[in-house]
């Protein structure tokens, strides 16, 4: 079965109603602007998961030559990391990396 599914739209965030615009070389999972993200997924890109609550950026950890996007859901608390794309809000990575 296949683990990643690239699905890579054009969305509107639920936390600070910005469009998101396509990511283009991967899967776009995560607002540009304020890094929130929606719980929608089991394996990358299947919108399987029926939670569907807000996944708030609570942390950043390093990952080989990038870093990571670690979130908890405000709806179950689960926690979920993704990599950080090329065009998020830097100074939203930097204050999250602080905040440790």
């Amino acid at each position: 079965m296949k683990k990643f599914n690239v699905i890579d739209e054009e969305f509107v965030c639920e936390n600070c109603n910005s469009i998101v615009p396509k990511l283009n070389y991967s899967s776009r999972d995560h607002c540009n602007k304020c890094l929130y993200s929606k719980h929608v997924d089991i394996n990358p890109g299947d919108r399987m998961n029926t939670c569907k609550g807000l996944l708030k950026p609570i942390s950043i950890e390093k990952f080989k030559n990038t870093y990571k996007i670690i979130y908890k859901c405000e709806k179950c608390n689960q926690i979920h990391k993704n990599i950080m794309a090329v065009d998020d809000n830097y100074d939203m990575i930097v204050k999250l990396s602080v905040s440790d």
